[in-house]
């Protein structure tokens, strides 16, 4: 029986992964470089390294690179302001277990997007608790997020389970011995998903798949 729930975040309840890549893409494109979906996802979403790599390569120093970032987490403040779109389904999803089951948010992204992103979804009062990048020293695929959202959850790793929607996430997962449903995006579908307890072609399943 299932008690606790850890949701993803981007990807999973809201639509933003394109919009990083966009930002992201809008900096390299300036430095003469065309990112595309394929680099970005094999970078971030499997490896989760990043693309400053490439920067580097090209003689920036690294002290431009945090000023690159600085200005690429700017760009995505600015969509996320912008262009911000909800998963479909997945409020419907969060009222059905809200109550039911703990449930709490691990990402790996900045505070200031987080509150950026929730600010405008509403979601914040399904949740019981919220583990982003500034509250965890560690980011995923290290399973340290899922296992400080398996501790602040107060039961046991068989009574909780992941939902993800990345190849990094998974392993996030696994790692913490935590089963995971993963429910794939358009960024992510082409990822390697072995060890996935699930995957889901759409969030709505989640009701009917979670044993209660």
């Amino acid at each position: 029986m299932i008690k606790a729930i850890f949701f993803d975040n981007d990807g999973i309840l809201v639509d933003t992964e394109i919009l990083y890549f966009r930002a992201n893409k809008e900096i390299f494109s300036k430095l003469g470089v065309e990112l595309n979906e394929e680099t970005y996802a094999e970078n971030f979403l499997k490896k989760s390294k990043g693309v400053w790599h490439i920067a580097e390569k090209m003689g920036f120093n690294k002290d431009e690179i945090i000023e690159l970032r600085n200005k690429r987490n700017n760009i995505y403040s600015g969509l996320l302001k912008t262009d911000l779109k909800i998963i479909e389904g997945a409020e419907e999803v969060l009222k059905y277990f809200h109550g039911k089951v703990k449930m709490g948010i691990v990402t790996s992204s900045r505070r200031e997007h987080f509150e950026l992103i929730h600010g405008q979804t509403g979601f914040r009062k399904y949740f019981d608790f919220e583990i982003t990048s500034d509250e965890c020293t560690e980011t995923k695929p290290s399973p340290l997020p899922y296992l400080t959202a398996l501790e602040k959850s107060g039961f046991k790793k068989e009574e909780c389970i992941i939902i993800e929607d990345s190849e990094r996430g998974l392993k996030a997962a696994i790692a913490a011995g935590i089963k995971c449903y993963v429910i794939p995006t358009e960024l992510t579908k082409n990822s390697d998903f072995t060890g996935a307890e699930k995957i889901l072609a759409d969030i709505k399943y989640l009701r009917e798949e979670i044993d209660l």
